[in-house]
């Protein structure tokens, strides 16, 4: 395994990077990651490993169950990762972190923030608010391809005729993803390809995650977050929302106040972590979404899988 060289950024995943069977080659590979995941069972009480690496897909998919899973295979990714480098004499030393939506709580647990369990039953409350504000008020998600920020924000002004339709991820250059209520948003979609996008696509999600109807589940994880006690960032942790370098316990609780609510800002979380003298990606957690938008945002970087540095690769049940 080659030294890492470099400033090193560690980025994890959000959800959509789930599938059945994640996080098994690592349990069977690593003692540390086996730690990870038995944790996750007692902390939440039931079997957590068993529906990553087993399924039932529309079961794990769910978003209560959906956010604990990805960051207790994001976690377990970086013990593991910390687990192979000692043994080849090297250490995981970030000069960043980041998380894309959820993948920023697993972020806050790298850098000290938050503890394992904590962050666990956190992001199960989160799944569980975002379930309920789903149901108190559905909505949805659409992919947007090949339109520019400014066009698209005119999409869904023009879209909204009193409902909620916003710009929720700004993931790279060309690639947004809208969210809001169902009706602005099918209006939008439309506008959007009538104004010269390549592909629009309804995402499979019945929750408008980083809009305002989240507004309540903003302000149950708030109440959450005010009763968890935060220690100050041991490394920068770069916010979805401010696109800036969290460095103490009050910038933490300001970015996380309406997380759930406002966009994620990636393309710019990304270039603040090069601006900062970044110069390695590397994805730790399910997939290889992130390594893929950073490549469109910066060229010039270089980012690494987890099988790069020795680790085995997850396959998807078939």
């Amino acid at each position: 395994m080659d030294s890492l060289t470099g400033k090193v950024a560690l980025v994890f995943p959000g959800q959509g990077s789930q599938f059945v069977g994640m996080g098994k080659a690592l349990y069977d590979a690593s003692a540390a990651a086996r730690r990870v995941f038995d944790q996750a069972d007692e902390v939440l009480g039931f079997p957590l490993s068993r529906l990553c690496f087993h399924g039932p897909a529309d079961e794990l998919e769910d978003t209560i169950n959906a956010q604990p899973a990805i960051l207790t295979a994001s976690v377990a990714a970086l013990e593991a990762l910390k687990e192979r480098l000692a043994e080849a004499g090297q250490k995981v030393d970030p000069a960043v972190v980041a998380g894309h939506s959820l993948g920023e709580f697993t972020a806050l647990i790298a850098a000290g923030v938050i503890d394992f369990p904590s962050g666990l039953q956190l992001v199960r409350e989160r799944g569980r608010l975002m379930k309920e504000a789903g149901e108190e008020s559905p909505g949805g998600m659409a992919a947007v391809i090949g339109l520019d920020a400014e066009t698209l924000a005119a999409v869904c002004h023009d879209a909204s005729n009193g409902g909620v339709i916003i710009v929720a991820n700004d993931n790279c250059p060309g690639q947004t993803v809208i969210s809001g209520e169902v009706a602005a948003l099918l209006r939008a979609m439309e506008i959007a390809k009538a104004r010269g996008a390549k592909r629009v696509a309804r995402l499979g999600i019945s929750i408008a995650s980083h809009s305002p109807l989240m507004a309540r589940a903003s302000a149950g994880l708030r109440d959450a977050l005010s009763r968890l006690p935060l220690g100050a960032p041991q490394i920068p942790v770069v916010g979805n929302v401010t696109a800036t370098a969290m460095l103490t316990v009050e910038d933490v609780r300001q970015e996380l106040a309406h997380h759930v609510e406002r966009p994620v800002n990636w393309t710019r979380s990304v270039a603040e972590m090069v601006n900062s003298g970044a110069t390695t990606f590397i994805e730790v957690g399910p997939g290889q979404v992130l390594s893929g938008l950073i490549r469109r945002i910066n060229r010039d970087v270089t980012t690494l899988s987890l099988s790069d540095l020795g680790l085995p690769a997850d396959v998807r049940d078939a």
